[in-house]
C-alpha cells in the first residue's frame, strides 16, 4: 500500500455516516440485511430521488483547520451497499437541506434537489453512478469560514475528491458536475491535479474569482452585494428535524461573527495583483493541468462573463469539449416555457454521459461528439476541434482622441448593496430603446469613435479582443466594440472597463467572444468614460487625452465552418433588441478588417 494511500486510509477511519429514520429524527445507524443498501429511500423520504439511496457523512477538509464537511450521499437502490461504481461529485455553497440560496419550504429534511434534473434526465442511478453532494465550509452541514473559493474552499474540495475516491463503494474514479458556482469548484479540481479526478463538467463558471467583483480595478456593483448574499446563505438556519450534528455545523457562525465580517472585506480589494486575488485566479492557476473537461459559456451573458475563460483553457493541456454560445445564464438542459432549449442545441445530457462514460468507465462512445459545438451571434453552430481557432490576427491602429471621465448616468444602475449570488443574479440590460450609455455617437465629450473600412466578406472576431492605449490622465477608461450596417444600424457585442492608475500606458483584455461581421459592415471601437450599470466608478472628472491605442483581434474565415447540430438560442434575440442602437458620423474607416488566408 503507498503512503498517500495510508494516509488516506488512516483519515477514512474519522468518517461517520449517518442514517435519517423515516420520521425524519436522527437515529444511530442500524445493521441492515446482508446485501441490503443503508439508508433512506424514495419510498420514505420523497426528497430522495427514485432509485437512490440517501445517507450523510462528515469529514475533515485538507487544511487541518479543523473545518468538518457535511456529504449527502445517493446510491443506485439496486446495487448492494457496497458495490463499487464511479462517483460523481458536486461541491458547492447551494446544498443546504433547507433550500438553495434561502429557505424553500421544505417540511422535513432531505437531500438538495438543485441538480435532480441532471440525476433524473440521465438516468444516472440506474446507469451504476454514485452522486455526491458536499457542503463547501460555512455552508449546510459543513463548519468553517466561507471562503470565495480561496485556499479553505480549494483543500475541501481536494478533500470531497480524495474521500469519494476511497469509500469502500467507489472505484476510485470520480468525476465533477455544476453550474455556476459549483462549476467554479470543478475548476479548482482540476487545478489540484488529483489522479482520482477523472472528468469535470463546469457549466457557465468564473474562470477567475476577482473578474466577478471586479474589471482591472473598477468594482462592480455587486462588490458588496454579492458576499453579503453568501453570508445570509451560510446563515440559512436548518430545518429542524436535522440531525443534531448537522444543526450544530449549520449553526457555526453564530460563535464565529468574525466569518461574515472577513467575507465582506476580503472581498472588497480592487488589486487583481494582491495575494487574496491570486489565490484566486483559477485560470492562471490551471498553467499545464490535464483533466478532461467539459464546459459551457454563454459568450454575451452577464453573470458569469466570459472573461479569463481563453486563458483558462490555453493552460489547460487535457481534452476538452465545450458548448459555447449565446445565451444566458442557463443549464445545457434548460428550457423556457415554450420548450426551447435556452442553448438551443440538442443531446446535453447524452454528451455528458457519452463523457462520463468515456473517462470513469473506460467505454468508448459509439456516437461521435464534436470537441467544440460553438454558436455565433447569427444563430449558426459549427463544430471545432478546439476554441479559439483563429485564421489570422490584426493589431489595429485606432484614433487619438479625447473625453471627459464624468461617468455619466446610467439609466440601468444598479442600486448600491443590491445583493445577488452567482446563480441567482438578474440580467441588468436595459430594455430596447433606453440610453446606452456613453452616447453612441461620433463625436461626444464623454467618449469618440474609431472604424473599421468596411469588410469586403463576411469575417468573425473570435478569442479575446485586447486594447493598449496611452492615457493623459488618471481615471476609468471603457472600450466598446460595435457591429455597425451600413445604414448605421449597430449593436455594442463586447466591452470592458480599466481604472487608470497613473498617466500612461495602459492594456486589458476585453470579454471572449464570437461574432461575425456581414460584408459591408464597420467595427466600431468606443473609447470613453464609464457609462454603465455593470461597474461602480468613481468618476475622476479629468479630461483624458487617448493616443497610440491599438486593438488586437483575432479574425476567423465563415467559410471553413463545419456545421453541426443546434438552434438558435432565444436570448441571442433579446440581448440583440437589447444592445441595437442606431449610430450617427460613421467615418469612411482608418483601418483594414481582413482575413490573411493561409497557404
Amino acid at each position: 500500500m503507498s503512503p498517500r494511500r495510508r494516509a488516506t486510509v488512516v483519515v477514512g477511519a474519522l468518517i461517520t455516516v449517518v442514517t435519517l429514520a423515516v420520521g425524519g429524527a436522527a437515529t444511530p445507524a442500524v445493521a441492515s440485511p446482508p446485501g441490503a443498501p443503508a439508508g433512506v429511500t424514495h419510498e420514505e423520504n420523497p426528497r430522495v430521488p427514485e432509485g437512490a439511496v440517501w445517507t450523510e457523512a462528515y469529514f475533515p477538509s485538507a487544511d487541518a483547520g479543523g473545518v468538518e464537511l457535511h456529504a449527502d450521499v445517493l446510491r443506485p437502490a439496486h446495487l448492494p451497499s457496497r458495490a463499487r461504481t464511479p462517483v460523481i461529485l458536486a461541491v458547492s455553497s447551494y446544498f443546504s437541506h433547507a433550500g438553495q440560496s434561502g429557505p424553500e419550504g421544505w417540511t422535513r429534511t432531505g437531500p438538495s434537489n438543485r441538480f435532480a434534473d441532471f440525476t433524473t434526465g440521465t438516468d444516472l442511478f440506474a446507469r451504476g453512478y454514485t452522486y455526491v453532494m458536499v457542503d463547501l465550509r460555512g455552508f449546510g452541514g459543513s463548519t468553517g469560514c466561507l471562503d470565495w473559493m480561496g485556499p479553505g474552499e480549494q483543500a475541501d474540495v481536494k478533500a470531497a475528491i480524495q474521500w469519494a475516491a476511497t469509500r469502500p463503494w467507489s472505484t476510485g474514479k470520480v468525476g465533477m458536475y455544476g453550474k455556476s458556482y459549483d462549476a467554479v469548484t470543478g475548476l479548482v479540481g482540476n487545478n489540484l491535479r488529483l489522479p482520482a479526478l477523472k472528468a469535470v463538467v463546469a457549466q457557465e463558471p468564473v474562470w477567475n474569482m476577482y473578474d466577478y467583483l471586479f474589471s482591472n480595478g473598477v468594482p462592480r456593483p455587486n462588490v458588496t452585494g454579492t458576499p453579503n448574499a453568501y453570508n445570509g446563505i451560510a446563515t440559512m438556519a436548518p430545518l429542524p428535524d436535522d440531525t443534531a450534528r448537522y444543526r450544530a455545523n449549520a449553526a457555526y457562525e453564530q460563535s464565529h461573527p468574525e466569518c461574515l465580517a472577513d467575507n465582506l472585506t476580503n472581498n472588497n480589494n480592487p488589486d487583481p495583483d494582491s495575494p487574496y486575488w491570486r489565490a484566486r485566479n483559477l485560470a492562471a492557476q490551471a498553467e499545464g493541468t490535464n483533466t478532461p473537461l467539459f464546459v459551457t459559456q454563454g459568450f454575451i451573458e452577464n453573470n458569469t462573463k466570459p472573461e479569463d475563460m481563453q486563458r483558462f483553457l490555453d493552460n489547460h493541456h487535457g481534452v476538452e469539449r465545450g458548448w459555447l454560445g449565446q445565451w444566458e445564464h442557463v443549464r445545457g438542459n434548460e428550457t423556457n416555457d415554450q420548450g426551447q432549449l435556452l442553448m438551443g442545441r440538442a443531446g446535453f445530457f447524452d454528451e455528458v454521459m457519452r463523457f462520463y462514460d468515456r473517462y470513469l468507465k473506460g467505454i468508448r462512445p459509439a456516437v461521435h461528439d464534436p470537441a467544440y459545438a460553438i454558436e455565433d451571434d447569427t444563430g449558426a453552430w459549427r463544430a471545432q476541434p478546439t476554441w479559439p481557432t483563429p485564421t489570422s490576427y490584426t493589431s489595429a491602429a485606432l484614433a487619438d482622441g479625447q473625453y471627459v471621465d464624468d461617468g455619466i448616468a446610467s439609466t440601468r444602475a444598479a442600486p448600491a448593496g443590491q445583493e445577488w449570488d452567482m446563480e441567482h443574479y438578474t440580467d441588468p440590460a436595459p430594455p430596447a430603446g433606453t440610453s446606452l450609455a456613453p452616447s453612441p455617437a461620433a463625436v461626444d465629450k464623454h467618449s469618440y469613435f474609431s472604424w473599421s473600412t468596411p469588410v469586403e466578406s463576411r469575417l468573425r472576431i473570435t478569442a479575446t479582443p485586447r486594447i493598449t492605449l496611452h492615457a493623459s490622465a488618471l481615471g476609468n477608461v471603457m472600450v466598446r466594440l460595435w457591429d455597425v450596417a451600413p445604414d448605421g444600424t449597430a449593436v455594442m457585442f463586447d466591452e470592458n472597463v480599466a481604472l487608470i492608475r497613473r498617466a500612461g500606458r495602459v492594456a486589458f483584455d476585453l470579454k471572449s467572444t464570437d461574432w461575425t461581421l456581414e460584408a459591408g459592415h464597420q467595427l466600431g471601437v468606443q473609447i470613453g468614460t464609464i457609462g454603465s450599470g455593470n461597474w461602480r466608478d468613481t468618476p475622476s472628472g479629468n479630461t483624458i487625452e487617448i493616443t497610440r491605442a491599438r486593438l488586437n483581434l483575432a479574425l476567423q474565415d465563415p467559410r471553413r465552418d463545419v456545421p453541426t447540430q443546434g438552434d438558435r438560442s432565444p436570448f441571442l434575440d433579446t440581448y440583440l433588441r437589447q444592445y441595437t442602437r442606431t449610430l450617427t458620423g460613421i467615418g469612411d474607416g482608418t483601418f483594414p478588417l481582413t482575413v490573411r488566408q493561409r497557404p
